[in-house]
């Protein structure tokens, strides 16, 4: 057994303990030697380890490794502490054909670990579940009213059994907040703990992770999984490692932004990403921006270190495949100045795009606005959509004459007697702040709010 996790971390408890409860060789790695995929292979090799704990980011490193085919000892690898890609799970089967994956979730409230799986060389499944529960464990994926969810749908997962701790020391809010008691057990002391995870039941009987329930943010009204972006960013298949945040742009602007691992050298290009995120998640979804890293930065254990995400700047939103053109005469000037203001970006080209700068509905308003009060120009809500980008929206503005009669709205008349449609991206169907922005923009006439 080689032990190379620092004992500050939950999972070096079985690696101290297993191979006293089985009577194995405990190989101690030196000290930050865990970081070294190089020295771990070497060690392994030289003293004939079988046994092995990652957690998905490091295994990523390891997998990569080129003398990993003289690693004939290695019988089994343990993964826990994030989520298993199943391209990883892949990658490992193709690198090291003759040795097992265990996939184990868990949490130090628990006792490290509750559920197993052990990985399919040729499973069906395109996610690698969690599992089942070990002995003496008991797992309810649960509604907010504390009522068991049917098979498939989405549920925060709770953990009971003998595993459980009794609380946390000296902080007795905390502990009544997070060890409820356990409404499926008729004993008083009997607790369930709320790991805020989210998870469902596949047909099985197994269980899928699908991330955390504290990841969910709210921008412009909707409520986002941001976890729900990471998994359906990391079925893309040049996607190794990813992690989404946001950026406080200001109090009232809040943007998404993806930070890529790709598998190969070169960076992905963004619109094929942000095309591949549009297919399957809705628009309010979509990052703003998409940035490549070599490497994710990590946390002391291994795993993915968001608050350090948070420090790596974002010069702009530009796609870095799209060429930077600048303005070209006084009024693309005027125009990118009021942009580079409305968005908080700079610089920003006459051909980059306004929302995938970050542009959306309450914003569209305000670029009116300015548009209105400094260039004296009185555009409707429609002209972005036929001119998203600077160069567009001052031909529309060139082609304005002082007797054009603009509709405020973009009206579009189906069949039948029903009265005009008028959609906004992003807008989350607020029906209140809809007509509010009929009357602010001079309409009273009916409509349906998309």
């Amino acid at each position: 057994m080689l032990q190379k996790t620092p004992f500050s971390f939950d999972v070096s408890v079985w690696e101290f303990f297993w191979p006293l409860l089985t009577g194995a060789c405990l190989v101690a790695a030196k000290p930050e030697g865990h970081k070294n995929s190089n020295y771990l292979v070497k060690l392994i090799i030289q003293q004939n380890i079988t046994t092995l704990h990652f957690v998905p980011s490091m295994l990523q490193i390891f997998v990569q490794e080129q003398n990993l085919k003289n690693c004939h000892s290695l019988k089994r690898v343990i993964c826990s502490g994030e989520a298993l890609p199943f391209e990883l799970q892949q990658r490992f089967f193709e690198r090291l054909p003759w040795a097992e994956l265990h996939n184990l979730y868990g949490h130090t409230e628990a006792a490290v670990d509750v559920t197993y799986w052990q990985c399919q060389r040729n499973s069906h499944l395109k996610q690698v579940p969690i599992g089942s529960p070990i002995a003496n464990i008991q797992i309810y994926i649960l509604d907010q009213r504390l009522q068991p969810v049917p098979i498939g749908v989405a549920g925060e997962l709770h953990i009971g059994g003998v595993g459980l701790a009794r609380g946390y020391l000296n902080r007795p809010k905390l502990t009544a907040e997070k060890f409820i008691p356990n409404p499926f057990d008729d004993n008083p002391n009997s607790r369930l703990y709320k790991t805020g995870d989210l998870a469902k039941w596949l047909p099985d009987g197994n269980i899928e992770y699908l991330g955390r329930i504290d990841f969910q943010v709210k921008i412009r009204g909707f409520r986002i999984e941001l976890g729900e972006i990471e998994t359906v960013l990391s079925k893309h298949p040049l996607v190794k490692e990813n992690a989404v945040i946001v950026h406080n742009i200001s109090e009232i602007d809040k943007r998404l932004s993806a930070y890529i691992a790709p598998r190969q050298e070169q960076a992905i290009e963004n619109a094929k990403l942000r095309s591949f995120l549009i297919k399957r998640l809705p628009d309010y979804m979509i990052p703003q921006a998409f940035v490549m890293l070599e490497t994710m930065p990590l946390t002391p254990n291994g795993k993915i270190d968001h608050r350090a995400l948070e420090h790596i700047s974002i010069d702009n939103y530009r796609l870095p495949e799209q060429n930077f053109v600048a303005p070209r005469d006084a009024l693309e000037l005027q125009l990118t100045k009021i942009w580079e203001d409305v968005l908080d970006i700079s610089p920003i080209g006459v051909q980059d795009n306004f929302f995938e700068l970050g542009g959306h509905s309450l914003l569209t308003v305000r670029l009116l606005t300015e548009i209105q009060q400094k260039l004296n120009k009185n555009l409707p809500l429609a002209s972005l959509f036929e001119g998203a980008n600077i160069e567009q929206l001052a031909k529309l503005i060139r082609r304005q004459t002082d007797s054009q009669d603009w509709s405020p709205l973009v009206a579009i008349q189906p069949s039948g007697s029903k009265p005009p449609f008028f959609c906004m991206p992003g807008s989350g169907g607020n029906v209140v702040y809809f007509y509010q922005l009929a009357r602010h923009l001079g309409t009273e006439q009916p409509f349906y709010a998309l």
